[in-house]
């Protein structure tokens, strides 16, 4: 759950840097970030700041979504109330579940659902499948992560290539679900992003 995120500019950033046109672009930078929070449903937010119940209820919400599996992948943003999601889902009723749960969280008043719907595919199901397998598989893996009522580590995979998101508990942890991912046949290339806890 990328949450992989992303820095959309919007109409408040605009204005900020609009008033602020002497500021050295580092200091303008600074200031748009402190009004704009990334957060993702696989990393709790630890912040303490006007947006931060925002983003704690973002998150369990999008956590608790039904049909939110090992092969999605969502992020979001808080920016004074409004929430913009991203990510990537294979089913469009996921993309439209998490806009309207995220509408009844207190203190949004605005959401932008920026979460693309993966096409359908034959051959990426099939791929998705075996990645699964060869990851979960692993005896080293499927102990600290098979088990969890939401698995931590997601597979996403579009036209034939694959990116690992979430987070585990070491770099070795990564490296060999890395491994495993690229050991599967037809597979076009493999983006390892998962995060290490406690490594930001």
């Amino acid at each position: 759950m990328r949450i992989p995120a992303h820095f959309p500019v919007t109409a408040a950033m605009i204005a900020l840097l609009a008033l602020t046109p002497n500021l050295p672009a580092q200091n303008k930078n600074k200031a748009r970030d402190k009004d704009q929070h990334t957060a993702s449903p696989y990393y709790p937010y630890m912040g303490a700041d006007a947006d931060s119940d925002v983003i704690r209820q973002t998150r369990h919400r999008l956590l608790m979504l039904p049909y939110y599996g090992v092969f999605d992948d969502l992020g979001f943003t808080v920016n004074n109330g409004t929430v913009t999601l991203s990510g990537q889902v294979t089913r469009p009723t996921l993309k439209d579940d998490a806009a309207n749960t995220v509408k009844k969280v207190p203190g949004v008043t605005n959401v932008v659902n920026n979460i693309e719907v993966l096409p359908l595919s034959p051959s990426d199901d099939a791929a998705r499948i075996a990645v699964y397998r060869a990851i979960y598989g692993d005896s080293a893996l499927s102990t600290r992560y098979a088990y969890r009522a939401a698995p931590s580590i997601h597979i996403i995979v579009k036209n034939g290539h694959v990116r690992l998101e979430g987070m585990v508990a070491n770099q070795m942890d990564k490296q060999i679900a890395g491994m495993r991912a690229k050991g599967v046949s037809g597979i076009f290339s493999v983006d390892n992003q998962l995060q290490v806890e406690g490594k930001g």
